[in-house]
């Protein structure tokens, strides 16, 4: 029997976190343009700078509902022939409303670019917003949300959100409306907010893939070039205020047999000179299946299948101010939801304590670091971290940046970073589960006022 030589490795190369041109179209659109050799299914990210604090009063949702309509037909094409446009490019077009504004996302094969952005570019400068189209949508939105609100998870992070911002702010409220503000949009309030916000110069678009050969200047001056609108005065970004005195909500579902936890208060954003450090800080309390939270929670004591710690960035704006969500979510039995929170909270006093291992410090950065490769292998993994630096006003190379400044953070940084965005006296806990079951148990553990709100 031949064996064929065992493969030896090839040279280490460095890597880092690609680096895009810059430049605008003639009708204001801000393009970046990233070449990836071997990419060859592209893909475009646009950012819309409608924000949902932009919403008008009453009409929560309506920025997804206009999302959603963008691909439901055009002034040249139904619904179904748009579907069958962008099916026959082999293109995937996805659009959604988050609080900084709106994102539509392409994916198609190089060869197809050209044709998908015409498609694209055509729902942006003239979409039909049909009555019987916008009317099916809400519908279907409506469909949703008993579904959300049964969904353990969803309940618990709006629940948070309105424990933690004032009525009077739109981070308060569901991102995609609830059922009294989505029942009222119709196909001229969609058009009215598409109309005040949707405009080529306050958007951005961001394409990445293997360009070899391809004349982008061209496709772009031909497709999303000629998509054209006023400019518009770039809206206040009112301040984030929110109150995380500790306490505990508890959402009741009797009955249930586990309980969903959320912790969570607001903490910086991508602008501030501490993030690298509570990104690394939070990696090790709870960032995957060997952090401290998931060795006491689910290797010790089995009270779950796993906790995870996180950050989110929720808005920027241009002066580099701006709010993250910091917080701890995860399932446990019922009979354990007091014995597990406990266990939690003594992670959290005993971090504060003792601080960080060298050893956790030095796994963090290896999986964060060292993994970074694999998670931008494709052009849309790009394409989406690009776009997230240009929502939340980043300076082009922050990516490559961060992995430098986390690989240059020490132990002792992390731990002041992680303590302080998790200090156990500034937590608002949100418990979705059995109330009759649960109050007690917490009550006993002092964690902050308890108080119990229907499911």
């Amino acid at each position: 029997m031949e064996f064929h030589p065992q493969p030896r490795p090839g040279t280490a190369r460095p890597w880092a976190f690609p680096a895009p041109d810059r430049g605008t179209l003639d009708n204001g659109l801000t393009v970046l343009r990233c070449h990836r050799p071997g990419q060859q299914v592209v893909a475009v990210e646009i950012f819309l700078a409608a924000p949902l604090e932009a919403e008008p009063e009453g009409l929560d949702g309506v920025a997804t509902i206009m999302a959603r309509a963008l691909s439901e037909g055009t002034d040249k094409h139904s619904a179904e022939e748009f579907a069958a446009e962008l099916e026959r490019c082999g293109a995937t077009l996805d659009a959604h409303a988050d609080h900084p504004g709106l994102r539509v996302s392409l994916e198609v094969p190089v060869s197809r670019l050209s044709k998908a952005l015409g498609l694209v570019a055509e729902a942006l400068r003239a979409p039909a917003f049909a009555d019987s189209e916008v009317e099916r949508l809400v519908r279907n939105r409506l469909d949703e949300i008993p579904h959300e609100i049964a969904n353990p998870a969803r309940r618990a992070a709006m629940q948070l959100s309105k424990e933690l911002f004032p009525a009077t702010s739109r981070m308060s409220r569901p991102r995609q409306g609830t059922e009294a503000t989505v029942a009222g949009i119709d196909a001229a309030a969609v058009r009215a907010f598409y109309e005040a916000h949707v405009r080529p110069a306050t958007a951005t678009a961001v394409v990445v893939g293997d360009l070899t050969g391809v004349d982008l200047d061209a496709v772009l001056a031909d497709t999303l070039g000629a998509w054209t609108g006023d400019t518009a005065e770039p809206r206040p970004v009112p301040p984030v205020t929110a109150d995380d005195t500790g306490r505990v909500v508890i959402v009741d579902r009797p009955g249930a047999v586990q309980t969903q936890l959320l912790i969570g208060r607001i903490g910086a954003d991508r602008h501030d000179r501490v993030w690298p450090a509570q990104v690394l800080g939070t990696y090790c309390l709870g960032g995957t299946l060997t952090s401290r939270l998931d060795k006491v929670l689910r290797e010790e004591k089995g009270y779950t299948y796993g906790v995870r710690a996180f950050g989110q960035v929720l808005r920027s704006d241009p002066e580099g101010n701006g709010a993250a969500m910091l917080a701890i979510s995860g399932s446990v039995d019922t009979a354990n939801t007091g014995p597990a929170l406990d266990d939690l909270w003594k992670v959290l006093r005993t971090l504060a304590a003792e601080g960080l291992t060298d050893a956790e410090r030095e796994t963090a950065v290896q999986n964060l670091v060292g993994v970074a490769p694999l998670k931008y292998e494709t052009a849309a993994s790009v394409a989406g971290t690009l776009a997230d630096q240009v929502e939340q006003h980043l300076p082009d190379d922050f990516q490559a940046q961060l992995y430098a400044r986390l690989a240059e953070t020490g132990t002792v940084e992390a731990t002041a970073a992680v303590v302080s965005a998790f200090p156990t006296d500034r937590l608002v806990t949100v418990l979705v589960g059995d109330a009759a079951r649960i109050k007690e148990p917490v009550e006993a553990l002092g964690i902050g006022e308890v108080t119990v709100v229907t499911g």
